[in-house]
């Protein structure tokens, strides 16, 4: 092992992962370039954009502030992760039902800043909604399909049967 390299030791989308790291290189590096995951963006880098979205431990991070070591022993989920083969995750079915995808380049982070506030309230008011997208910027489209679309999803699981997403 390369003497500036560090062990990282983590769970992603539901798999241990053990890589060599550089202890400088951020959790959207990792992701893009070490373990080829494409699906998070990288936009500024800087923790403005938001479409670099994961969930860390069930909460949405940036992965671009989030150094690599600091993911030793936690739990990360990426958009990948989201659907289930054929199946769609309801954030993700939702999305497309309410026409908020343009270009695409922010949906990853916005999908998975809605899955973070879905998870921790299943039914979530317009301001709480907003709340949760803040960090998120489309330079695309107003905001009006895409908080349509978190709140299409939050009624689908509260429509969804016991024990589905």
């Amino acid at each position: 092992m390369d003497d500036n390299k560090v062990v990282v030791e983590f769970i992603l989308n539901g798999k241990v992962q053990k890589v060599s790291v550089d202890p400088a290189h951020t959790l959207l590096k990792v992701l893009r370039d070490t373990l080829g995951l494409k699906g998070t963006k990288a936009g500024c880098e800087k923790g403005e954009c938001g479409a670099c979205t994961v969930l860390l431990d069930g909460k949405a991070v940036n992965s671009c502030l989030v150094l690599a070591p600091e993911v030793d022993g936690r739990r990360v989920v990426t958009i990948e992760d989201l659907q289930k083969g054929a199946d769609l995750d309801p954030v993700q079915e939702a999305f497309l039902e309410e026409g908020a995808v343009q270009c695409g380049y922010c949906t990853p982070g916005m999908v998975m800043s809605a899955r973070a506030l879905l998870d921790e309230n299943p039914d979530p008011e317009e301001r709480e909604i907003k709340e949760a997208l803040a960090g998120n910027l489309c330079r695309c489209t107003g905001y009006t399909r895409i908080i349509g679309a978190v709140a299409r999803a939050a009624r689908k699981k509260k429509s969804a049967k016991p024990g589905g997403r």
